[in-house]
């Protein structure tokens, strides 16, 4: 780091690519990259909107995953006219899906994909950081609470989770390769739609929980990802796995009544369904939603993330190892969260 500026050692910014940088985690990537002073490229889709990647400094690179020909072919063009990348976020997957299998699909081959051809082109980076999720690890210590450890066996119960466990292997597979595993719990902020959809309902007087056995959830504000990236690209971390927390738990209302407090405090109806209950309507809406060819916001792996009642997780690593320090507490970052939502007229 030069004056707070990275440069390589011939003095040139380095170059970071993050893929899926259209989406909600991907776009605030893309700005830390450009805070930090990276060339930056943002790689996406042909039909990804560029609504969050409007900064002149941004560089686009349209990128296809879904076979090894088109990928192959859009690097090496890069690299002929531009060279390697120095790192590569890999934030693009898939959180929702028609078919399960697409979750593997998406998740899975297409990560492999893309580090095997970084590989085979000669482009392999000083450092791949994959985006991963702490569902790789499922209902962990659901009886004693205690948090989840790295060392601990993962169970996956959802087919999202599945499917970013069996990316996580295959890079760890690949030998010599230079990655960095980031497993965030649940991720919030600006432009976020699934915690959106918690607002939206206190708005309209309703929160919704899950069943009655105590719950331990755990949140990550958005840019507190952010930060822990790139101080595993500043540390010059290689073949490690970190959870990303806020270093806080909190009960299953906490979430709702700061958004309620944000919101001026309107009543609302306190509604909490048994697990049995949830478990029928989601199975409903997904098999609706798969008729028509959607998908449902509700359905079985949601249901399974609701279902699962510890969401803690062992910080200290992370801690220690990367010099992580949250800036964001949930009460902080609702707050930032809400007020984004009414200037964007969302609320």
């Amino acid at each position: 780091m030069r004056n707070g500026t990275p440069y390589n050692i011939n003095g040139a910014r380095p170059s970071v690519l993050v893929t899926g940088a259209s989406g909600f985690i991907g776009s605030f990537l893309v700005e830390g990259a450009l805070e930090r002073g990276f060339d930056t490229w943002a790689g996406l889709r042909r039909t990804s909107s560029r609504a969050y990647l409007q900064d002149p400094r941004i560089r686009l690179l349209e990128m296809d995953f879904r076979t090894d020909e088109a990928l192959e072919s859009q690097l090496a063009a890069h690299k002929q006219a531009y060279g390697r990348f120095d790192y590569v976020i890999h934030c693009a997957g898939a959180t929702q899906c028609r078919d399960k299998a697409d979750f593997e699909r998406v998740n899975c081959e297409q990560t492999l994909r893309l580090a095997e051809t970084l590989c085979r082109l000669d482009m392999k980076p000083k450092l791949f950081v994959f985006i991963s999720t702490l569902s790789v690890f499922g209902p962990v210590h659901e009886r004693d609470y205690a948090p989840i450890r790295e060392t601990d066996a993962p169970c996956p119960n959802t087919a999202y989770g599945q499917s970013k466990l069996k990316a996580e292997r295959q890079l760890q597979a690949l030998e010599g390769f230079p990655y960095v595993i980031f497993r965030p719990t649940g991720v919030y902020g600006p432009r976020e739609r699934d915690y959106f959809l918690m607002a939206q309902s206190v708005k309209r007087h309703v929160d919704v929980a899950a069943g009655f056995r105590r719950q331990d959830l755990t949140f990550v504000y958005v840019k507190d990802v952010v930060q822990a990236v790139f101080l595993a690209i500043e540390k010059q971390v290689t073949r490690r796995a970190y959870f990303l927390t806020d270093g806080r738990v909190y009960s299953s209302r906490t979430f709702s009544d700061l958004i309620r407090g944000e919101l001026g405090n309107p009543w609302v109806l306190r509604v909490t369904f048994p697990l049995w209950m949830l478990r029928v309507v989601s199975c409903l809406c997904e098999a609706w939603a798969r008729l028509w060819g959607g998908t449902s916001t509700l359905n079985t792996d949601k249901y399974n993330i609701m279902k699962q009642r510890n969401w803690q997780c062992d910080l200290a690593p992370t801690v220690d190892e990367l010099g992580y320090r949250p800036e964001y507490g949930l009460e902080r970052g609702v707050k930032e969260t809400i007020a984004w939502y009414k200037k964007e007229r969302w609320l």
